[in-house]
């Protein structure tokens, strides 16, 4: 197979993270704020229902990422999973959004501890396997680039759908449109599904990597641990999306809460993701033109001024100015969907020159593993912040230290989390000539086994 992909390859397997993006940014986004304005847990109940669910996946990924590596079907390693894990996928997503007749808080505390506990495995089965089939489509060092920018057009489209339609279906949370959020879970549960079948007939396996030994779990773990330009991609993503997954559980409440805008909501969302779509191929082109790593310097450093500005901003501030921040963080968000995900495949070619051997779905489970972890702890905390500063669900007016906790949580610690990315990227030891000349030892070593 050769490693230049066509456009239709790059686009139906792009459009897989559609499903992904959908329901990452809608739990990221309105879950903690359903738990608090609808279901009406306090914060810190709702933060502990979070917690359990998200600890428990700790548990999911490496498993289902070796069981990923040594399965081998007819139709290969990855793609029996998306085609088999699309409807549980979609009705475990509908169960987070069921409002139970009970009304004791611990009752709901473990119902929404386990519908997570539940969605996380249904996820996990897919996403798992879609990440691993990256490197194994390509393994050119641009081609990547290419093929993530394209996953994440669709990736951004599908958060800017998830900040908007669901909206409009809800409308506000408050505890009388309990069914209407029942409603969305099922729309977007099912709509979900839909894109991991297109994936599933829409891209082939390369037969010479599942022709390989299956490897033992232990040996997987180590070979992991042991691929230094592998642990230094996963410390770059990890900083990078907890950034992310921080911002998307903040920002309803910043727009509502500190500016006072929950009427333009819409237009605030639509203008980040928007200006993140638009400026995808200036990242693409950055990385071709340098190097991945210092393409993600440049764009992360960029974004976490933007962040430290937007503390700034206050109920007096013009929507005009408003807007225009938000165009600079699109243009940041924009990096943070290519440029991590792109860096990490180039560790599974030097860990086969290393070991002889290929183990994308351990790696891939790492990555998660690792962001699930820490963002099981980071989300939390942001429900611990706004108890602990004082904030009032559904409160006309916040107390001032809740507004000031809902401005650190939006500026200093995103910003202090992306610059200690840019120092691992600057660190980051595999760059487009090293990697270049490990393919090229890798082609000669298989050529010589098929003589």
């Amino acid at each position: 197979m050769s490693d230049r992909l066509s456009r239709r390859t790059k686009l139906l397997y792009g459009v897989g993270d559609t499903g992904f993006s959908l329901t990452a940014t809608i739990i990221g986004a309105y879950f903690l704020i359903f738990m608090t304005d609808v279901v009406g847990l306090a914060p810190g109940l709702a933060a502990a229902a979070i917690f359990i669910g998200r600890s428990w996946d700790y548990v999911n990924d490496p498993l289902f990422g070796h069981l990923s590596d040594r399965t081998r079907t007819r139709w290969g390693r990855r793609r029996p999973f998306l085609l088999f894990g699309a409807l549980p996928f979609a009705l475990a997503f509908a169960m987070l959004w069921w409002r139970p007749p009970w009304e004791g808080d611990l009752l709901l505390v473990a119902y929404y501890a386990l519908a997570y506990v539940v969605f996380d495995a249904a996820a996990t089965f897919i996403y798992m396997p879609y990440f691993a089939l990256t490197p194994e489509l390509t393994s050119d060092y641009d081609e990547r680039t290419s093929l993530t920018t394209y996953r994440m057009l669709f990736s951004i489209l599908g958060s800017l759908v998830a900040f908007i339609v669901p909206l409009t279906i809800i409308g506000t949370f408050h505890p009388g449109n309990a069914p209407r959020v029942w409603t969305m879970g099922l729309v977007f549960g099912g709509v979900s599904a839909l894109p991991f079948l297109l994936v599933f007939f829409g891209t082939r396996e390369r037969q010479l990597f599942a022709q390989q030994e299956r490897p033992g779990l232990r040996q997987s773990l180590r070979a992991a641990m042991g691929n230094r330009p592998f642990v230094f991609g996963l410390l770059i993503f990890l900083l990078t999306w907890v950034t992310v997954e921080i911002l998307q559980a903040t920002l309803i409440y910043f727009i509502k809460y500190v500016v006072q805008r929950e009427a333009q909501n819409d237009l605030v969302m639509a203008t980040i993701f928007v200006t993140a779509v638009l400026a995808l191929p200036i990242w693409e082109w950055a990385s071709r033109r340098w190097s991945k790593r210092w393409a993600y310097a440049g764009g992360i450093a960029f974004w976490a001024v933007v962040q430290i500005v937007m503390i700034t901003l206050g109920p007096a501030t013009g929507l005009p100015f408003i807007i225009l921040m938000c165009v600079l963080a699109g243009i940041g968000v924009s990096a943070a969907h290519v440029l991590p995900w792109s860096i990490i495949p180039d560790a599974i070619e030097w860990g086969e020159w290393q070991t002889g051997e290929r183990h994308e779905g351990m790696f891939y489970s790492l990555v998660t593993l690792i962001r699930k972890a820490a963002t099981s702890v980071a989300i939390p905390a942001v429900g611990l912040i706004l108890q602990f500063t004082g904030y009032v669900p559904n409160a006309a007016q916040q107390p001032a230290s809740a507004l000031w906790g809902i401005r650190i949580v939006i500026g200093p610690i995103p910003a202090a989390l992306l610059c200690a990315g840019i120092l691992f990227a600057l660190l980051y030891p595999l760059g487009r000539e090293q990697y270049a000349d490990v393919v090229q030892k890798l082609e000669r070593r298989r050529a010589a086994r098929l003589r």
